[in-house]
């Protein structure tokens, strides 16, 4: 287990015994995450699908192509978000992606931007990527202005990237480069 530990945070690899309150994370948010990704058929937001979703994240993080963490309350009480590095590639690429989703009454209070910080933080110090990238709705300010606050770049528009919930939605592309995070001070 890869534990992370920020000012207000406690992240976390999700092990099996998360199932229930992930599952519970995901039922809760359904319809307010579904605004910019895509519903799910309702096993999907089950202990038992959220199971096995744990289950291969654990198989990827040990070939090193995967990292899903749990993002907690500092007391870790409570699980309030998670956030992934994902889709992993070494060289000659040397890349991942950032993925992250916050419970709705949570939101609105730096917590992403500090689960970003810290989870980037990781991948450049510990995973030593040179490229971390997220696609992001130019509809989704909120996550926009939580990619810039951790100095990510917008590089482009993604016309028609993702088919959600009934129509094909354009993305942004945004990355943060190993030198620019280390030139910035973290």
């Amino acid at each position: 287990m890869i534990r992370i530990e920020s000012d207000r945070l406690h992240l976390r690899t999700f092990v099996e015994t998360d199932a229930k309150n992930l599952a519970k994370l995901m039922q809760r948010n359904k319809y307010f995450w579904a605004t910019y990704e895509p519903l799910h058929d309702e096993d999907f937001y089950t202990e038992e699908a959220q199971y096995r979703k744990i289950l291969e994240g654990l198989h990827l993080q040990r070939s090193n192509r995967e990292f899903s963490f749990g993002i907690f309350t500092k007391n870790e009480e409570q699980l309030i978000g998670h956030i992934s590095l994902y889709a992993i590639k070494r060289l000659p690429y040397n890349s991942a992606f950032i993925g992250y989703s916050i419970d709705e009454q949570f939101t609105r209070q730096g917590i992403a931007t500090e689960a970003v910080r810290e989870v980037v933080q990781f991948g450049f110090n510990v995973l030593n990527l040179h490229r971390i990238e997220a696609y992001v709705s130019p509809k989704n300010i909120a996550s926009v202005k939580v990619l810039e606050k951790a100095h990510f770049k917008k590089e482009g528009l993604l016309r028609e990237l993702l088919y959600i919930n009934g129509s094909w939605e354009d993305h942004y592309i945004y990355a943060l480069l190993q030198d620019d995070f280390f030139q910035k001070g973290k």
